[in-house]
């Protein structure tokens, strides 16, 4: 079957704003604001724990968790993390790292873990002639020390069964496959309504340690 290379959309923020529209997808989006002082501080003062990325990227390249501690503010970059006393002090370490670039803001999910490590999914779902069918729904687990889970960035690729089964438990498997499919085709038809032509597309979820799932971003040219 052949499949569709089809258009390409990199803004992560037009597709989450897509997304955030449907009611039964937006419950499993992480809040997400554009980057700027006041909404890094007030999405710090109310969730503990950001990730701040590239509006446009892949790989993990470019991606900051940034925390608000008891004792002042930390981020860390790669297998980097700096910690700072005051937000100000923070923050301008921070747009160094940005580098002028597009960033936006989501609220940070507490991972379920293998061994420590935090695993996410990718689910790779392709147009072909006969319509829309998967092609990899796979598991990621981080470099140890890393919080990024990306193969590229030394990331451990494992099935999902795998992943859900060690990381949450053998009789989740089931249903937690079943419900990332259902936000797949529903996020799907939604995204194919409003950018007609797309042809790939690579969704990044993650469970966290309640068992929620949570789509934190769709790429068009999914690796």
């Amino acid at each position: 079957m052949g499949e569709q290379q089809g258009r390409q959309l990199a803004s992560k923020w037009t597709k989450t704003a897509v997304l955030r529209s449907h009611p039964t997808i937006v419950p499993h989006i992480p809040p997400t604001k554009r980057y700027s002082s006041e909404n890094l501080r007030s999405m710090l003062n109310t969730h503990q724990m950001v990730v701040v990325k590239p509006v446009r990227g892949a790989g993990g390249h470019g991606v900051i968790k940034v925390s608000k501690t008891d004792v002042g503010y930390s981020y860390s970059y790669y297998a980097k993390t700096r910690s700072f006393s005051s937000f100000e002090s923070m923050k301008r370490s921070l747009d160094k790292c940005k580098k002028k670039r597009a960033y936006l803001i989501q609220k940070g999910i507490r991972l379920a873990t293998v061994n420590g490590r935090p695993i996410d999914y990718r689910v790779k779902y392709v147009k072909t002639e006969k319509g829309w069918v998967y092609r990899a729904i796979v598991g990621r687990i981080a470099k140890p020390g890393l919080f990024v889970t990306n193969i590229c960035r030394g990331g451990t690729l494992v099935s999902a069964a795998q992943g859900i089964r060690m990381s949450l438990s053998p009789s989740l498997v089931g249903v937690k496959k079943r419900k990332m499919r259902e936000l797949t085709v529903l996020s799907t038809q939604l995204l194919e309504m409003r950018f007609p032509g797309i042809g790939q597309l690579g969704f990044d979820y993650g469970i966290d340690t309640e068992g929620n799932i949570w789509i934190f971003e769709v790429n068009t040219r999914p690796q």
